[in-house]
């Protein structure tokens, strides 16, 4: 076992164990803290056994094993950055509904405040905006 392995192995440990307790304190769901110490000892799988990793990149007609892992991880990121920018959009219109939401709450408590009751509101009627 050469420096980086140990070095490595000892790095995933530590990540392994944060994810570990980022579950036990209820940071992460149960699913997500079992892939990402899938993940890890993965990683450190590959890193144990670099010539596994090479042959699998031969079976897969991909050079080496190192470039099988550079495909992976860009794989990774972007499906990694695809789910966050859905999570994104969706924040932002759950935002959006519940600001809204709070307009109409503030300007119905003032429009009571002025002394008028909701039976005094003006509905709006079914006419057509031109």
């Amino acid at each position: 076992m050469n420096n980086f392995q140990v070095v490595a192995i000892i790095g995933l440990t530590l990540l392994s164990g944060a994810t570990v307790v980022a579950h036990l304190r209820h940071w992460m769901r149960r699913g997500a803290c079992f892939f990402w110490c899938g993940l890890w000892i993965a990683v450190g799988g590959a890193c144990l056994w670099p010539n596994k990793m090479s042959s699998l990149a031969h079976f897969l007609g991909i050079g080496r094993g190192a470039d099988l892992v550079s495909y992976c991880g860009v794989v990774a990121m972007l499906v990694g950055f695809w789910m966050v920018y859905i999570r994104l959009l969706r924040l932002r219109r759950e935002v959006t509904l519940m600001v809204r939401r709070l307009a109409i709450l503030e300007a119905q408590r003032t429009y009571e405040s002025r002394g008028h009751s909701q039976d005094d509101r003006v509905e709006p009627k079914d006419e057509p905006i031109s």
